[in-house]
């Protein structure tokens, strides 16, 4: 008989109007507010123009819907779901 069980974790808290790079529509866009990343993952996502307060769009993705092109900056960046998941908009 079991007698105790793991708990899992709990999901990190979020701001209830805060969305994510996932849950842009095609044809929509958002202003990236932060991104809630480790300090290098975040800095090379920036350089590559992801940062506060720019515009991004989704682009295609590929047929199992991972990576997925998000356009920013001019210039179009593939990002994988777990990344993006951690990329917060206005």
């Amino acid at each position: 008989m079991q007698t105790s069980f793991k708990k899992k974790p709990k999901a990190p808290k979020r701001n209830p109007g805060a969305r994510n790079l996932t849950e842009l529509k095609h044809g929509e866009s958002g202003i990236i507010e932060r991104l809630d990343l480790p300090e290098e993952d975040s800095r090379r996502l920036m350089e590559l123009g992801f940062l506060p307060g720019h515009v991004v769009t989704p682009g295609h993705s590929a047929p199992g819907g991972d990576p997925r092109v998000f356009r920013v900056d001019g210039s179009e960046v593939a990002l994988r779901r777990e990344t993006a998941l951690k990329l917060i908009l206005r």
